[in-house]
Parts: C-alpha cells; structure tokens; sequence
C-alpha cells in the first residue's frame, strides 16, 4: 500500500459536515419513494440489490456517529484513548478493498433487520444529535485503524457521492442529486490518491471544475501546457477511480481526453475497489 508521508490539501470542516449531511439527506428522499419492485433491482455490487446498497449507505454515516459516540464516552470516563498510529486521509482509499468481505456481511443483515426508512431516520436522528458537538480532531476507533475526525468525515463524501452513482445506475429515472461539496470532496480525495501512488509532475490530471494534479514519473514541464495532459469531467473520474468502468471503455466512449506518452493511466486505475 502506498504511503502518504503528507497531506496535499485541507478540506473546509463545516463545509464538509454540511456535505455529509446534505447527501445524505438527498439519498434518504429518493430511496424513501422507491417501491419495492425497485429495492429489489440489482446492482453493480456483486449480488446487492438496491434495497441492500440503501443499507450500506446509512452504515457508511452510522459508522460517524457509532465511532464518535464510543470516543466521546471514552474522555467523559478517562479511559484510554484511541490507540495506534492514525491513519492519514491519503492511506484510507489504498485499505479499503481488504474490508469487503465483512462490509457485505454487515450489509444484507442489517437491510433485513428493518425498512430502509426506519434505518435513514435512525441514521439521521443520531448523527444530528451526536456530530455538532464532536471536535475534528477527535480520535476515532475505525474498521481501518485510528482516524481522525475530520479526516473521516471526508471519506464519508467519497462513500456517499460513490454510491450515489451506484443507485442511479441501478434505478432507471432515479436522478439523485449531487451536493456540490460532498462531489467535490471526492473528486479531490480521490485526485489526490492518484498522485500518492504515481509520484510525479509529468502528467497533468484535470477533472474540472474540482481538481489538478500532477503525478507519474518523469520530465517536469515547467511553463505553458504540459506535454502529457488527461482530463475528465468528476463523474467518469470517480468511475475510474473505483473500478466501476475501466479506462480504455472511458476513452473509447470519449469521456476522457490523453495526450501524451505519459499520459495513460490504465495501469494505476482503479485507485480503489
């Protein structure tokens, strides 16, 4: 696993609250119309049907407020903190693919074990009670290892924005909305990763209006236009980026522009599973 020895950029902590919140709350409203003839669609996850991705999406913010409920009782008992080393945003897309198996286990059960509307309103009940008054820098006890707040709120844009997309493929019509935070967010965390596993300046990555990066070994342009430049638009990024479409069906479909000789990025995609 690629190791990010820095942070390449901030992210806004009230914005990205308000991100998490604001698309969480865009899912809650279209998955609670849905019938049940479209919670049992499949979907491009393995053997999940919509019904389970709904699920997994009210996990992916219940793991907020379970994680921050255990560390804020831990400092109300002085007990011992979080332990281990943290876990820098970077890491976190480059360690996910190891919990899959577990991730689907905990999925199916917990569709089964109430509606999707009983579990977006328990969801939402709990991480608007127990989020505006944890600190960012609260060390929390993930799946993946300590992680701070802030930072793991930023992975939870990533995983509703994916998701996002994963609902609207599955249901014809859907549309869910995209909170321009939240979409941000993800387009940036994942740009970023791009440039933790290819260190570099060769090649110029655009995904307007979002992210820039430069990444792969090689030359280093320093003025006018690099001579290996890639661009796309934040969706198609995020389906590279996760392996829900590959780079060569992308650029046949003309949804990503390369030129250069450094310019394909086949071999480093997707970035996570």
């Amino acid at each position: 696993m690629p190791t990010a020895k820095k942070r390449l950029r901030s992210y806004d902590s009230a914005m990205i609250r308000t991100a998490v919140l604001a698309q969480f709350g865009n899912v809650r409203e279209a998955v609670a119309g849905l019938t049940e003839e479209q919670l049992a669609l499949p979907t491009a996850l393995g053997d999940w049907t919509v019904r389970e991705l709904a699920a997994h999406l009210t996990l992916a913010v219940e793991s907020v407020s379970r994680t921050v409920e255990a560390a804020t009782r831990q400092l109300s008992e002085r007990s011992a903190p979080a332990a281990g080393p943290v876990v820098p945003l970077l890491e976190w897309p480059f360690a996910t693919a190891v919990l899959a198996k577990d991730i689907s286990e905990d999925v199916k059960a917990t569709a089964a074990s109430a509606s999707p509307d009983e579990l977006f309103e328990r969801t939402a009940d709990r991480i608007a009670a127990l989020l505006p008054g944890a600190p960012d820098d609260l060390l929390l006890t993930t799946r993946l290892g300590v992680m701070r707040l802030g930072d793991f709120l930023v992975t939870r844009t990533v995983e509703l924005t994916v998701h996002t997309d994963d609902l609207n493929r599955a249901v014809a019509g859907l549309a869910v909305p995209y909170d321009r935070q939240a979409l941000a967010a993800c387009t940036r965390l994942l740009a970023d990763t791009l440039a933790v596993k290819a260190p570099g300046a060769s090649t110029e990555v655009r995904i307007p209006p979002y992210a820039v990066v430069q990444c792969v070994e090689g030359p280093r342009h320093t003025r006018g236009t690099p001579p290996n430049v890639v661009e796309t638009d934040p969706l198609t990024w995020i389906r590279l980026a996760t392996g829900r479409t590959t780079w060569r069906e992308e650029l046949d479909a003309a949804h990503v522009s390369a030129s250069g000789e450094r310019a394909d990025l086949g071999d480093l995609l997707p970035l996570m599973g």
